[in-house]
């Protein structure tokens, strides 16, 4: 241990004063925090994928819209039509450093901005849409092969699985300006048979699109698969499942733009054809079909006991639930906006050819949806003055019971923001698209309160807290009784120069059930973090991390990590250096770490126990068209003899993995 830590020391001493320029990812994670990403499970590699898509193709601010902004899930309404009024007022931007003009443009949009946008010659887009000979000749195209390389054997490769230990996917991007993207992708998880068994196409799953934009009145059109949302998601949302932090960043806006499915993820995505059509310049209309196969485990009458979102087809057992169900829906909305006023109207209507019959002998799943055929309708309504909005959404669903959330924010002339959020999910309230503002992943048995703030009470330090309050009047998942949760956070990040430091502490207070399953007892966390990075446009970064987690429940559970990251960039080549040291009680008292990414990859890995954590991450750019990236990651266990459980056993302390990937722009 001893020495772990002199490493970590020696790594820091050498590069405290090193500088880089960051990515969108590294600005990103300090506005996610772990919770987040437990609960958004795996919707969150399908979120990572869009914002890479962002990030492939950013907007042009001298050529932008309303719309096209409000892609960007980071902005908040009020933000969005400041930009909007700023490039009205002063005209086209020379320079994104024009940003900081923006009064309501906080620290992180302005960090996070240049990665999603450009300012572009001042010459207009052509008004119309391009010729098929133009899109054509212009438009450009985009190759990417990924591979996962594991050093080792899990229980299941040597006999289990039905496929080889190797992860791999292929992507194809076409993509001409605003107006057009097309796309497929294919992709499999490691032990998922290639080109065998039900995967005779080659591989497990593939996702294809064909995205219009600005079509006439056709605003948007996507043809294959893809995602949407309406209101604020207590119907209709694929799309996005923002953190409690995250709100915190845009206000609680919730991003509403319909877009391809772009990722490999095998979770809420509809499968058909959907539009949004402009009826007139304040009245627009979207319209949507889907039919899809689905996963399903059976009970024995062939009825679906639950539905399977995790997209895995590696044994004999999860191969035969692969597309054994058929889920079908229709909806659409019909929305108004003018001056600052906006209402809309939502409507989602689904069939599944197999009853949907949970088991609700357990009195936590006896609202859960059932039967074969589902209805729900909403209302949303809000108002954007330049000092404060107003959004809400009431939803019903068939039988009536009720969910409702509502959001109010404020905005002094100075540098303060509040935000409140409540809202009520009726326990017998459910939606099969339904992710709304909450707790928990579901969006029923559920009442709360929200409170924001974001100040800036020095120039160079920004303050940012919440506090929420959740009731539970029915039973849930370990918690056999009515409960309640009690959330709060507060971040302070302070900027100047090339410094960045960021101290965080969340604490969650949460009630399960004792041994006796009888009485609850407290289920108490608290999280700590602090860093601090020093990052410029000479070619060096440096990021150094710790990380506290105290957790209560039965038992007592604690740990810590210190980790270190260290990278250089020239302009055809870039590697960064992230090393790690945990020790940790527990599972309970888990701590994740960020570590550099390949493009539209995402892993968030967390860490138990005691041991040692080594990840390098470097990329090369061979010519104009070609880039090789490659990532290296080592974890080193002290505390046992093997890792993970059933198939997934490593007979093994210490892991190695490389991951590959070859990118051909042309």
């Amino acid at each position: 241990m001893k020495q772990c830590c002199l490493v970590i020391l020696m790594i820091w001493s050498i590069t405290v004063s090193a500088q880089q320029e960051r990515t969108w990812e590294d600005v990103w994670q300090e506005t996610m925090t772990p919770e987040d990403m437990e609960d958004m499970d795996e919707a969150w590699e399908d979120y990572h994928g869009y914002l890479q898509q962002l990030a492939d193709h950013p907007i042009d601010l001298n050529h932008t819209s309303r719309e096209d902004l409000e892609q960007l899930p980071f902005l908040s309404f009020q933000q969005v039509m400041d930009i909007i009024e700023y490039l009205d007022r002063y005209g086209p931007m020379r320079s994104l450093n024009e940003l900081k003009m923006i009064g309501s443009l906080d620290y992180q949009q302005i960090a996070l901005l240049p990665f999603f946008t450009y300012v572009g010659e001042v010459a207009r887009e052509q008004p119309h849409f391009p010729s098929f000979h133009n899109i054509m000749k212009y438009g450009k195209h985009t190759v990417m092969a990924t591979g996962h390389v594991p050093f080792y054997e899990r229980k299941g490769d040597r006999n289990g699985y039905l496929g080889y230990r190797y992860r791999h996917s292929l992507r194809y991007e076409f993509h001409y300006s605003s107006y057009v993207k097309a796309g497929i992708i294919g992709a499999q998880d490691a032990g998922e048979p290639f080109l065998a068994n039900q995967n005779s196409m080659g591989y497990d799953t593939y996702s294809y699109y064909l995205q219009l934009k600005k079509l006439g009145i056709l605003e948007n059109a996507v043809v294959g698969k893809y995602k949407m949302g309406a209101g604020m998601g207590l119907i209709l949302n694929t799309s996005f499942k923002l953190g409690k932090l995250t709100t915190l960043q845009n206000m609680g806006r919730q991003p509403n733009t319909l877009r391809a499915h772009g990722s490999r993820s095998e979770a809420d995505y509809f499968q058909g054809a959907a539009a949004v059509v402009r009826l007139c310049k304040p009245l627009t209309l979207t319209t949507f079909v889907s039919s899809r196969p689905i996963d399903a485990t059976l009970n024995d009458d062939g009825s679906a006991k639950t539905l399977i979102t995790s997209g895995y087809h590696r044994s004999k057992d999860e191969m035969k639930k692969k597309y054994n169900t058929h889920l079908s829906a229709y909806g659409g909305s019909i929305s108004y906006r003018l001056n600052g006023l906006h209402f809309g109207a939502n409507a989602v209507y689904s069939t599944i050819d197999r009853t949907l019959r949970p088991k609700t002998s357990e009195t936590y799943r006896r609202y859960y949806p059932q039967g074969d055929n589902f209805l729900n309708a909403s209302v949303d309504y809000g108002y954007l003055h330049y000092r404060f909005s107003i959004n809400g959404e009431t939803a019903i669903n068939k039988d009536g019971a009720l969910a409702t959330v509502n959001a109010l924010t404020f905005r002094s002339s100075g540098d303060l923001s509040l935000i409140a959020i409540q809202r009520f999910y009726s326990y017998r309230y459910n939606g099969l698209y339904a992710h709304g503002f909450g707790n928990t992943t579901r969006t029923q048995n559920e009442s709360g309160l929200y409170l924001g703030i974001t100040c800036a009470p020095l120039t160079h330090l920004v303050l940012q807290g919440y506090i929420d309050y959740a009731y539970s009047p029915w039973p849930r998942y370990q918690v056999s009784q009515d409960s309640h949760t009690w959330d709060m956070l507060l971040q302070g990040t302070w900027q100047w120069l090339d410094w960045t430091v960021q101290a965080r502490h969340r604490t969650r207070l949460q009630q399960k059930d004792g041994s006796d399953k009888n009485s609850l007892i407290p289920c108490n966390e608290h999280r700590t973090r602090l860093s601090i990075t020093y990052s410029s446009e000479a070619g060096w970064t440096s990021k150094t991390q710790a990380d506290y987690v105290y957790s209560v429940y039965k038992e007592m559970s604690q740990g810590w990590m210190i980790s270190q990251q260290t990278g250089y960039q020239q302009d055809t080549w870039q590697a960064c250096l992230s090393l790690g040291y945990f020790d940790t009680d527990s599972y309970a008292a888990r701590i994740y770490l960020y570590e550099r990414q390949l493009q539209h990859e995402f892993t968030f890995p967390s860490f138990y126990g005691n041991g040692l954590r080594l990840s390098l991450y470097a990329h090369v750019s061979l010519n104009d068209h070609l880039r090789l990236a490659t990532r290296l990651g080592y974890t080193n266990y002290f505390d046992r003899s093997s890792i993970g459980t059933s198939l997934q056993e490593i007979a093994q302390s210490h892991t190695t993995d490389l991951d590959i990937q070859l990118r051909w722009k042309f």
